[in-house]
């Protein structure tokens, strides 16, 4: 098999929580190894999150996977000695921290560029690596709010919600690895910039990019979007639909050909022929007219019968799945969505299937080779075989929690 394609690409990660190991988690998916530093005490606070069985969540499971733990401690000088010599070994590194820590323990942008010239640093924060609130400490949640997300998210007669997924960190993430493969793109091609090569990611400029037309539409319009349910403003008809088996069918027909082909499938041709509903604006003018027409045709299905009718129809048209539903559907099964591992949750291995690789290689794919690893279990490997470090100088830094 070909080797996956960023086999020989070396990640130090000095991250926690989801941006920055999200980030890294696509390198180690791709062939790349990824060197996991984590505090001695206790290491990254993910392994505790979402845990209501063993030592380590299958969050942080899923995160870490395919990469090797080291501890190391980066506020002792040793630890950042450590730190330097591993950089020197790697190509890219990714961090986490409130701007101006990795200065403060001298491994801010120019240390690390001295250590290797050619090395990548992606630095992932709340609001970015300048500016008037550079200082501020931002999670995800935050930086949905500030970043537009919040305030359009659930429905108008009530406070906004959060998504349940964390949009910010891994949108983050993906800007993050973007990044890097960006500078090491151009590292290859000879087209480097002097000076330390470092991609800036800010947690809410990664959502505000995937707020599309938020600001021009003010600008343009005078539009300020708000809250409006589980649709997109100016897409109709598109939502959540209830069926008769008391669950729900999302159907998205908001292009004229797709509209068309739904009101033929319902029963409804006089929409169908409607010439003021071949324009959007007018649909959306009519939403609640034909959500009503919609809503009593799935009401008299199931929801796999509406799904299937719909989709012979060309109507694009989904279940709305939940974790059982994902894991049992064929569809996954078949794309290799679903990746078992055994993995020791309470003493005993069980098999656990994690989400695959995406995007698909052909030829040269990705894998789910070994799920989040336990705390420093690679520290030997990585300072003895990496480092050239012997077992009692490595010993000693453990009895120290130097490592």
């Amino acid at each position: 098999m070909t080797d996956a394609p960023l086999t020989g690409i070396r990640v130090l990660e000095l991250g926690n929580f989801i941006a920055a190991p999200f980030a890294t988690r696509l390198f180690a998916d791709f062939g790349a190894d990824v060197i996991k530093a984590e505090r001695p005490d206790g290491g990254d606070e993910l392994r505790n999150w979402r845990r209501t069985r063993g030592d380590t969540s299958m969050l942080f499971r899923t995160i870490a996977r395919n990469k090797r733990s080291i501890t190391l401690d980066l506020r002792a000088e040793e630890g950042r000695a450590l730190a330097l010599d591993l950089v020197r070994r790697c190509d890219v590194v990714v961090e986490n921290f409130r701007p101006g820590t990795l200065e403060r323990w001298g491994l801010g942008p120019d240390d690390l560029a001295r250590a290797n010239p050619d090395v990548v640093l992606v630095r992932i924060s709340g609001y970015g690596q300048t500016g008037p609130h550079r200082d501020r400490a931002g999670f995800g949640g935050v930086a949905e709010a500030f970043g537009g997300l919040r305030h359009v998210t659930g429905h108008a007669d009530r406070p906004p919600v959060r998504p349940a997924a964390p949009i910010a960190d891994t949108a983050a993430g993906l800007y993050g690895a973007l990044g890097a493969l960006m500078l090491l793109l151009a590292r290859e091609r000879g087209h480097a910039h002097p000076g330390p090569r470092v991609a800036d990611v800010a947690l809410y400029e990664s959502v505000f990019m995937l707020m599309e037309s938020l600001v021009p539409d003010l600008d343009a319009y005078g539009v300020v979007r708000a809250r409006t349910a589980g649709n997109l403003p100016g897409v109709a008809p598109s939502g959540d639909y209830p069926t008769a088996d008391g669950r729900s069918v999302l159907i998205a027909a908001n292009s004229s050909g797709a509209f068309g082909r739904l009101m033929a499938a319902i029963g409804r041709d006089d929409l169908a022929a409607d010439p003021e509903l071949a324009d959007g604006d007018a649909r959306c003018a009519r939403e609640d007219e034909l959500d009503e027409a919609i809503t009593a045709w799935t009401t008299r299905r199931t929801a796999p019968e509406a799904v299937r009718l719909l989709g012979e129809a060309g109507v694009p048209c989904g279940p709305v799945h939940d974790a059982r539903a994902i894991a049992a559907d064929e569809h996954y099964r078949a794309r290799d969505m679903l990746r078992p591992l055994p993995v020791v949750v309470d003493g005993e291995p069980e098999e656990i299937r994690f989400p695959g690789v995406v995007p698909r290689l052909p030829g040269a794919p990705g894998a789910v080779r070994s799920a989040g690893p336990e705390l420093g279990e690679h520290t030997e490997q990585v300072l003895g075989d990496l480092l050239g470090i012997p077992p009692e100088r490595i010993a000693d830094y453990r009895a120290r929690k130097v490592v």
